[in-house]
């Protein structure tokens, strides 16, 4: 198991920490750095700066949103990524929700499986530069009865497969993953519903006649670190109840069905119920610390490790996080000893 170091969104008076925090996960041997979008900071040009600050660890996108760009669009920026970095990019993609797609983007939110997977054979068509041709449910590349022509990109990436990376949550989705993806960016990873998640994936995979080597499992999480395990729980409620509570609307939040698929029904509910009625600290109140344990990492160095072999023997080969801390040199620290607890744990690769 390799780690990943998980910047988050940009611009929120954290970006000169951020650059600093990549810089020591590249001196210490990590993987990768992630970089994410919503509706602020976008993927691409942060995963840019982070590049030109960092000479060996790999940068991805953690994820491109699929409404926000074409699929050509999407295949230029990962190869040119992918050549600025000496071939250290890794691209990550993802729909996001109806309520980004549809109102920040203006992209209906309709056969998002279908699409996907029609997107993802057209990057992989541009970026191995073949003439751009295709008919689909949800794409038509060149438009028909038009001056347009299929075209191929004109840069190469440093590497012949660039790989692809699909976030996905739902049974469907993770289906989807399985078959047509080199790796799953997983969200709320829980070891104890793996066969939930992973073996949704892994099955689909022995389906479509591939194995799952060389297949990456990235474990996105959140760490923090400390003797008090409430005390560290409760620094993870806010982010949480936004996702599990805000993240969507109410008849469809991808995170809230998500945890009720993991047993906590009731607990779902009444943090979405607290959270769309604007009961902040509510809604945070109502996650379980059972739930936060599950789908983060808390405690000593030591109790971290154990929990690392429990990520390892499930089939996790990428643990990716977020440093915990109030200060830079709070983050920093979560940085060093996460390299030291992978070390502990004897789950390095």
């Amino acid at each position: 198991m390799k780690l990943g170091l998980h910047l988050g969104y940009w611009g929120a008076g954290n970006d000169a920490q951020n650059i600093v925090l990549a810089k020591e996960a590249d001196s210490l041997g990590y993987d990768i750095v992630w970089t994410s979008e919503a509706y602020g900071s976008d993927a691409a040009t942060v995963a840019a700066w982070v590049a030109a600050h960092t000479s060996r660890v790999d940068i991805g996108s953690g994820v491109f949103q699929i409404p926000g760009r074409t699929p050509a669009n999407t295949a230029m920026t990962a190869a040119t990524l992918d050549t600025l970095s000496g071939g250290r990019f890794r691209l990550g993609l993802g729909l996001s929700g109806p309520q980004v797609s549809e109102g920040w983007h203006g992209v209906k939110f309709d056969q998002p499986m279908q699409r996907t997977r029609e997107y993802v054979e057209i990057v992989r068509k541009a970026l191995a530069r073949e003439k751009v041709e295709f008919q689909g449910d949800c794409f038509t590349l060149p438009l028909p009865d038009g001056q347009g022509k299929a075209l191929t990109l004109t840069i190469h990436p440093v590497r012949e497969h660039l790989p692809i990376y699909l976030a996905g949550i739902g049974p469907k989705s993770l289906e989807l993953v399985g078959e047509i993806a080199d790796g799953w960016m997983s969200i709320q990873f829980s070891p104890e519903h793996a066969d939930q998640t992973l073996g949704v994936v892994t099955a689909a995979r022995l389906r479509a006649g591939k194995s799952m080597n060389n297949f990456e499992v990235v474990a996105t999480t959140s760490v923090v670190f400390g003797d008090d395990l409430e005390a560290c729980a409760d620094a993870l409620r806010p982010g949480s109840a936004l996702y599990i509570g805000g993240m969507g609307s109410r008849s469809m939040n991808f995170y809230n069905q998500n945890v009720q698929r993991m047993g906590f029904e009731q607990a779902a509910k009444d943090v979405q119920d607290r959270y769309l009625a604007r009961d902040y600290v509510g809604a945070q109140a109502a996650l379980p610390f059972a739930l936060l344990d599950q789908i983060s990492l808390i405690g000593t160095p030591a109790r971290v490790a154990d929990r690392l072999q429990a990520y390892h023997e499930v089939g996790v080969t990428n643990l990716t996080f977020t440093a915990g801390g109030n200060t830079i040199d709070e983050r920093i620290a979560s940085v060093r000893t996460m390299a030291e607890v992978l070390d502990m744990s004897g789950c390095a690769s």
